[in-house]
């Protein structure tokens, strides 16, 4: 478990924990605010934030629109065969395991030195049906049975940039072959001005799937800051009515753009292969103090 120091008036203080791992230095810092919650960095970087006794707290905005998405993939409460690319803390697979109990998760992680590490002091929820595994996510992804998810969460990054190889069209084929008919898929990206990345992203996913949203903050969609963005699709229809709702009622507001409002967005942006990927745009000097 994370560090306790005792002070002096015998209360028990946190303090933060490090281990180097394969993307760099991960550090788990308590949050002052919370006694059982913890934010994990990779050098330096936020990564994810766990609060172990309110696992349904996402506290960062984009796992929140990550959650909305998962909420609202099927009717609530009912279990789904989850899968994970890429696992940091594994936030959003406790809180799939607490608000759709019995549900099946893989989550791919390649620093099994950051999984152990994360484990190690983070303990998941006893019954969690949660599986960690220690391989490329394109590689897992590509050996898994055809139709065996209900939801596939896309949150991966070696350093603070998603590897060129989860960004192509073809990446997103292997995404639908392990779908079920009628599921999700969602993808949480980092791009800033002028936000040629996330363009092609979201021409590359509309490509692919017959409905796509995404969400991000206003300041990010109109290219005035670095900052996350999420995508969202399926071959159905999506309840953009409903994301929308949630995404503006957070604590920091987000916008949907979908059908031609997407379209627009994505306009003259090229569809991303195999030979034209690149990562995803590293951060500006700065972004994270």
């Amino acid at each position: 478990m994370a560090r306790r120091n005792r002070t002096g008036g015998g209360r028990m203080r946190r303090i933060p924990v490090t281990a180097e791992v394969r993307g760099g230095t991960a550090e788990l810092v308590p949050d002052p605010d919370r006694p059982e919650a913890w934010e994990l960095l990779i050098d330096g970087a936020p990564q994810s934030h766990v609060d172990l006794a309110e696992p349904t707290r996402l506290a960062f905005e984009y796992q929140r629109r990550l959650g909305h998405a998962a909420d609202l993939a099927a009717p609530a409460g009912r279990p789904l065969a989850v899968l994970h690319l890429g696992g940091g803390a594994l936030t959003l697979a406790r809180y799939l395991a607490a608000t759709r109990p019995r549900s099946v998760q893989q989550a791919v992680e390649s620093d099994t030195l950051l999984t152990g590490f994360v484990r190690k002091h983070l303990p998941l929820p006893d019954g969690a049906r949660i599986r960690v595994r220690g391989a490329d996510a394109r590689q897992a992804l590509e050996r898994l049975p055809q139709g065996w998810a209900d939801l596939v969460i896309a949150d991966v990054f070696a350093g603070a940039r998603t590897p060129a190889h989860l960004t192509s069209g073809e990446f997103l084929d292997a995404v639908r072959r392990v779908l079920r008919p009628g599921g999700w898929y969602t993808a949480n990206l980092t791009d800033g001005p002028p936000l040629r990345h996330l363009r092609a992203q979201a021409a590359t996913l509309r490509s692919r799937f017959a409905e796509c949203a995404l969400i991000a903050d206003p300041a990010v969609l109109r290219a005035r800051r670095f900052g996350n963005a999420v995508l969202v699709a399926a071959d159905g229809p999506l309840p953009v009515a409903e994301l929308t709702r949630r995404a503006a009622g957070d604590p920091h507001p987000g916008r949907v753009l979908s059908g031609t409002g997407l379209r627009d967005f994505a306009a003259g942006a090229p569809v991303v292969t195999d030979a034209t990927a690149t990562a995803s745009p590293p951060p500006p000097p700065g972004t994270f103090g």
